[in-house]
């Protein structure tokens, strides 16, 4: 009778919990590694926005930024991007235009890719640090494993740079369990690959998730500069059916936006690619024209048109009784240009802007009768992250993550809003990529024998 086989003399049971144990403890590692290096990124980005935004100003004599500030400020993150896509490896990480990006970054593309989230998120730019974190947590990873031992198989380098993007992802999101749900919609994980990278990811993404509450009481600096929170809504008890109605409506109508957004972005990507050291100021310089042209026709700052969102959307919600009709078309039409000018040609992540403005689109139809200001924020959260993303599972769980605040009436809606929001996204692909489906078939052309009549006349 054979002997069963052994690897050194272990039994396999022992062999696999061993080498299942050394996985969790590399996991942990660079959740560790990948959770530090995300919040330094974070934590620079915010520093340089007010050293760019509130400190060379007052240093200049000038007690807070002018409106006209801008204008010299974006252009010059569009000659640092532009460097950054020209001159080093990587192409500054990938075009957001085309969605986000969870895997493909080597670790000697990070210097590109860090370099150009800086002179986008950190000058201004309209767009978010989720795809940069990314980035940096998978690259990290599979450095991690490179330095370690170079014969390392090539599954090991994958996994460990999957726990660096749940890691880095969830110091952001604040949850281990947004990042999780994000990362696995978005690769498509399932079947016999889930649990291999879910346990060692999930592990690594809880330590990220500790870095992201930990970091502000030992580094006394504001968490609220690089972690989202929940929002504050009013308490909503239970919808009524009136808000399922608007909800499906709220959420097509984002859904169409977006849409628009990005299209103009993948056209103006052939623009700004072959010639970013022109194209990249320029573009700069526009968004920072919106910006200043928002602030000197409304009682509002630059910064709402500016940046990703992030910092602006509590306050937002917060003073929505405070922006008019007007003020808050005029910000939804800026800021959606200016964001579809950075989705085109500059670095970084599409998330934010999307929540950003789908909040600000319900604030507008929360003053339709019979809807409330907390479900048409779920709504529209969700309808923009489903948008932009097409990932309904995760853009849901954000929404309602982010308004648990308000009780559990929100969170139907929520759901609704992303799958209402998500199929509109998937019928638009459709009729964009076959346009001839959206029209009726033309009649076919009468043949001779059909132009007679049965006696042979014409």
């Amino acid at each position: 009778m054979t002997e069963p086989h052994t690897t050194a003399g272990v039994p396999p049971t022992a062999a696999t919990h061993r080498s299942v144990g050394v996985v969790l403890a590399l996991a942990a590692v660079v959740g560790l590694v990948a959770s530090l290096g995300a919040w330094a990124l974070l934590e620079l980005i915010h520093q340089l926005q007010v050293g760019a935004f509130t400190k060379l100003p007052e240093a200049l004599g000038y007690d807070q930024a002018p409106d006209w500030w801008p204008l010299v400020i974006l252009p010059v993150g569009g000659l640092v991007v532009a460097f950054a896509i020209a001159r080093l490896p990587g192409a500054g990480g990938h075009v957001p235009a085309h969605g986000l990006a969870t895997t493909g970054t080597r670790p000697f593309e990070l210097p590109g890719v860090l370099l150009a989230a800086l002179g986008t998120i950190g000058l201004g730019l309209v767009l978010g640090p989720e795809a940069p974190l990314i980035a940096l947590g998978g690259g990290l990873g599979v450095l991690g494993v490179r330095l370690l031992r170079r014969d390392e198989p090539e599954e090991l380098s994958t996994l460990l740079g999957a726990c660096g993007t749940f890691a880095a992802l969830s110091l952001i999101f604040d949850s281990p369990i947004i990042s999780a749900v994000i990362l696995i919609e978005a690769t498509g994980l399932g079947g016999e690959r889930l649990p291999r990278v879910l346990v060692p990811g999930l592990l690594a993404a809880a330590i990220g998730s500790l870095i992201s509450i930990g970091m502000g009481s030992w580094t006394g600096l504001s968490a609220s500069a690089y972690a989202m929170s929940a929002l504050p809504v009013p308490a909503f008890p239970r919808p009524a059916i009136g808000d399922f109605a608007w909800s499906i409506a709220l959420a097509v109508a984002i859904a169409v936006g977006v849409f628009a957004v990005l299209r103009a972005a993948r056209r103006v990507e052939s623009v700004v690619t072959p010639r970013p050291f022109v194209a990249l100021p320029i573009a700069g310089l526009i968004v920072a024209g919106l910006a200043v042209g928002f602030a000197q026709a409304t009682d509002h700052g630059t910064a709402d048109v500016l940046f990703s969102g992030q910092d602006a959307l509590p306050g937002l919600i917060a003073g929505a009784g405070t922006w008019s009709i007007g003020a808050l078309a005029l910000v939804i039409a800026c800021k959606g240009i200016a964001w579809s000018i950075c989705l085109a040609g500059f670095r970084g992540g599409p998330t934010f802007p999307a929540m950003f403005l789908g909040a600000a689109v319900a604030i507008m139809a929360s003053r339709l009768p019979g809807y409330n200001l907390t479900p048409a924020i779920a709504v529209g959260i969700g309808a923009g992250v489903a948008s932009v993303l097409r990932l309904p599972l995760s853009a849901a769980l954000l929404a309602i993550v982010l308004t648990a605040g308000g009780g559990a009436g929100a969170m139907p809606l929520a759901v609704i809003g992303a799958v209402a929001a998500y199929l509109a996204t998937l019928a638009l692909d459709a009729r964009a990529v076959h346009p001839e489906r959206a029209m009726p078939a033309p009649a076919p052309a009468p043949t001779m024998a059909a132009s007679q009549s049965p006696g042979g006349h014409r």
